[in-house]
């Protein structure tokens, strides 16, 4: 295998996609650099596995992020994403997830409460709206580890046929308020996105994004 065309999915989400209707079992893959890869599975059971297998090794093996970059200016930047594998157990895990998961909920609120002026426009409301995805996604992402890794820590197993099977059969329950929307979220795609067919034999076309207006279709 040609590993130089591989997608690395550490702090990666995967989330189906809602918004696309050319095609049926289709969903995308956000990775750590903000790449967007549209997928399509060969049926809606597969599609749904593939989603929860990749946001569940995501969660697992993702290291804490490194802190945001400090500058002269006050221009929204993102922290570094760490390629290397966690050395948290998997309660360190949660925790560490969780807290994250606090910390952007609170940032987004106090993002809100101090909306740019009606007057402002072109850089300053063009950060104020990339801290807000960032925020509203980071959230999202933090949000479906989480509840993946506590259904995981109450399977007790690392059988991932056993794990989806259990985690499913509480979905159904509604046992510990994890919804399908948490194992298989949504994502409201307004950007760009790289496109992949994936397949039994799995070939990959890749690239990356030119503008903020340029899609490529699948």
């Amino acid at each position: 295998e040609d590993l130089k065309n591989a997608i690395s999915i550490h702090h990666s989400l995967a989330v189906r996609a809602t918004d696309y209707s050319k095609k049926p079992n289709v969903f995308y893959l956000k990775t750590a650099d903000w790449r967007i890869f549209l997928l399509q599975a060969p049926n809606a059971e597969l599609m749904q596995s593939w989603i929860t297998r990749i946001n569940l090794v995501s969660a697992m093996f993702s290291a804490p992020p490194f802190p945001a970059a400090i500058g002269s200016q006050k221009k929204f930047s993102r922290p570094l994403l760490p390629t290397t594998l966690t050395r948290l157990s998997l309660e360190e895990q949660i925790k560490a997830h969780d807290t994250r998961l606090k910390s952007m909920t609170v940032d987004l609120t106090e993002h809100h409460s101090y909306p740019p002026d009606k007057k402002v426009k072109g850089k300053e409301l063009e950060e104020y709206k990339l801290k807000e995805e960032y925020l509203e996604f980071e959230k999202m992402r933090f949000s479906t580890y989480v509840s993946l890794l506590r259904a995981k820590l109450k399977t007790g197993t690392d059988d991932l046929d056993k794990f989806e099977s259990a985690l499913f059969d509480t979905i159904e329950n509604e046992g510990n308020g994890l919804t399908k929307s948490r194992s298989s979220p949504s994502l409201n795609q307004e950007q760009p996105v790289v496109t992949i067919r994936v397949k039994r034999n799995t070939s990959e076309r890749r690239s990356y994004r030119h503008s903020a207006n340029s899609k490529h279709k699948l």
